[in-house]
């Protein structure tokens, strides 16, 4: 069952490349970001890095992982999958899930044990925003 928003993000694409795809027909990119992110109310920053693949025009898949960090120093790392689309101003927004890996204890270690539904949106400014829900299970 979807459950409650647990957070949101707001920052800037880093880094955009285009890959190698290893079939000509098909786009490959990879988007590096960093934001300012609050997750069960605990500010923290935010760092990650995704590949994007144009499987057909129009649709996207993408794969990425990244890390979180509170302003005490505490820490979570993430995987991530989604699918999305390209968006008019030449950037890209997902709907995605994410799996946290954080200590057993302190502030971010309920993410350890919820699947996380992202909207995750790169505009061709270089702004990125998400929020986030929680899946219970």
């Amino acid at each position: 069952m979807v459950g409650d928003k647990i957070g949101e993000e707001r920052g800037k694409v880093t880094s955009r490349r285009a890959l190698t795809s290893g079939d000509p027909r098909y786009l490959k990119l990879e988007i590096s970001f960093e934001s300012q992110a609050t997750l069960y109310g605990v500010p923290c920053m935010s760092m990650g890095t995704y590949e994007v693949f144009e499987r057909v025009p129009g649709q996207l898949y993408g794969v990425g992982q990244g890390m979180l960090r509170t302003q005490d120093g505490e820490g979570a790392i993430w995987n991530g999958h989604g699918v999305g689309t390209p968006t008019a101003d030449g950037g890209v927004k997902f709907a995605a899930s994410a799996t946290y890996q954080a200590g057993a204890t302190g502030k971010l270690a309920r993410l350890n044990h919820v699947l996380v539904l992202v909207e995750h949106t790169a505009g061709g400014d270089g702004s990125t925003r998400s929020t986030f829900t929680e899946w219970k299970a």
